[in-house]
């Protein structure tokens, strides 16, 4: 503004002066609320909430948790004949549909490690009917890739088989990372799940003793004995076979 200015002219810069830091002010909400957006499809809601409020968010130690872990059989092999794009298209159909299934049980997605999918229930809201739910979610991808694997039989493709870990116990749970977050969980709780899924058997659900415990009233398993997992030993491990029919 200079001398010469009119009042006219001084209200109309004052006036384009103000709209231009509005419309900063919209825009910074804006991606304000992209970041959070983003954050929330990240971390658990309950994590990213108390990490925006705070700025950061607290390890938790929890004493009853189902893990599942699912892997890909053969999928090594299958990698050799499959154009790269193919195969991460099919995965990321497979992956999304588990995040689907976890979804509707409410059991919280952790990761994905190559062909395996991690996921767990009763973190970060606890909750008794954990290992319920995790079997339940099981049983899903399970059925989903049998009526995948029809289709692939229809159309001379090979099927994509699954084994399915299950085990409950304590761990602990929190966020890594300061720019790029990532939610884990630590603990012999997830690596006993890890040992139930490598010891599985296609396309069934291989739970451990302890789970057992918890499930035995509301579903059908078969007892394996104890099976030689590796670094862990001896461990009671049962194979689903189904809801019970009063359920």
């Amino acid at each position: 503004m200079y001398p010469e200015d009119t009042l006219e002219d001084i209200n109309q810069e004052l006036k384009s002066q103000r709209d231009e830091i509005e419309l900063q002010k919209r825009e910074i909400e804006a991606e304000k609320r992209r970041s959070e957006e983003l954050l929330k499809n990240i971390l658990p809601e309950e994590t990213s909430r108390e990490l925006m409020i705070h700025g950061e968010a607290k390890t938790q130690f929890y004493k009853k948790v189902t893990v599942l872990f699912s892997d890909f059989q053969g999928f090594t092999n299958m990698c050799e004949n499959m154009h790269p794009q193919e195969i991460v298209r099919e995965l990321a159909i497979h992956f999304s549909k588990f995040e689907e299934i976890c979804e509707q049980h409410y059991v919280e997605k952790i990761k994905t490690i190559g062909d395996a999918y991690m996921c767990a229930g009763g973190i970060p809201m606890r909750n008794n009917s954990n290992p319920i739910d995790v079997i339940l979610v099981g049983l899903d991808m399970i059925r989903y890739l049998e009526k995948c694997n029809k289709e692939k039989e229809r159309e001379g493709l090979k099927p994509w088989n699954v084994r399915i870990g299950i085990h409950t116990g304590n761990l602990i749970a929190g966020v890594i990372g300061k720019k790029k977050f990532a939610y884990d969980i630590w603990g012999d709780t997830v690596n006993t799940a890890s040992r139930m899924e490598t010891s599985g058997e296609i396309n069934k659900i291989n739970i451990s003793d302890d789970t057992y415990r918890y499930v035995k009233d509301f579903f059908y398993c078969v007892p394996r004995g104890k099976i030689e997992a590796k670094n862990k030993g001896l461990i009671d491990m049962y194979i689903f076979l189904g809801i019970k029919h009063e359920f």
